[in-house]
């Protein structure tokens, strides 16, 4: 592990903390724009503006979990980063915690579910993004960010998939969604409401693709995309989500802080990430 500064109110032992905090700067299956391998750090360093009070929890985030710091990747190897992932993504929860991590490109997602589904059986998974992400192969890899969501797919229980804030992908990748897993265009909030019933007594992994908000809030990403949702939408479905649902584990990606305009989508992140850090801590 890598750990040059922490989020904002760690606490200062991993054995007494439920909650881990990763970052994985991995970003060598981009393939528009790269940089999110600087994100973990970004968002660390933009964390100490935020007040440690939430008001939408009407909690602090202080002592309820642990930064561990960052993962030292090899560079360039996708296969070698997967397996590395994997394995301390299986040894934190073998200990009995719960993780949150700060990506990295979206590909982290999938070993990391893949240790969730050995500990949680019934593991649903509740994605929001611009992307589908469910391609079988993407310039000619297996093993990528369009590609991660059926990697995904493939390993959880059929119809335990939910998308939200859909708006880009392949006609074969939206009909394989509709007739596979439960896809929500354009939206997150409504949708969201409308299944909350359906995710009661499951346990869920959340994974935030930050393309999911418009650019005009989130330009700083890898793959923008036009006619997305607001920021106050995405706070909203993910408190309602938090509240409500047994969120086990989750992830926030594809920031690129390169292109990030006066920090405002690092920002974003950095606060999402003390609400689900809250969120969660509130279900222990």
């Amino acid at each position: 592990m890598s750990k040059t500064s922490s989020f904002f109110n760690s606490s200062d032992s991993y054995e007494k903390s439920d909650l881990i905090l990763l970052g994985i700067p991995m970003d060598y299956t981009a393939s528009n724009i790269p940089g999110s391998r600087f994100a973990p750090k970004r968002i660390r360093e933009l964390s100490h503006t935020l007040e440690s009070y939430s008001p939408f929890f009407d909690d602090n985030i202080s002592g309820k979990f642990y930064d561990i710091g960052d993962i030292v990747m090899p560079w360039g190897n996708t296969g070698k980063s997967i397996k590395f992932i994997d394995e301390t993504a299986k040894n934190i929860l073998d200990g009995g915690k719960r993780l949150v991590s700060i990506g990295g490109d979206h590909l982290i997602t999938y070993p990391i579910v893949k240790q969730y589904v050995s500990k949680y059986k019934d593991l649903v998974v509740l994605q929001f993004d611009a992307h589908t992400d469910l391609r079988e192969e993407w310039n000619d890899e297996k093993y990528s960010h369009a590609t991660v969501l059926k990697l995904v797919h493939d390993i959880i229980k059929k119809g335990n998939l939910y998308q939200f804030g859909i708006r880009s992908g392949s006609k074969e990748e939206f009909d394989f969604a509709k007739k596979n897993c439960h896809i929500y265009k354009n939206d997150v909030y409504e949708p969201l409401k409308r299944v909350m019933g359906s995710l009661a007594g499951k346990d869920v992994y959340l994974t935030v693709d930050i393309d999911v908000l418009d650019p005009a809030f989130a330009p700083g990403t890898g793959y923008i995309e036009a006619g997305g949702i607001s920021s106050k939408e995405l706070f909203d479905a993910v408190s309602l989500l938090l509240s409500e649902a047994n969120v086990v584990g989750a992830d926030v990606v594809e920031v690129c802080p390169p292109t990030d305009n006066s920090d405002r989508t690092s920002a974003i992140a950095a606060k999402l990430i003390r609400e689900i850090i809250i969120g969660m801590g509130k279900k222990r």
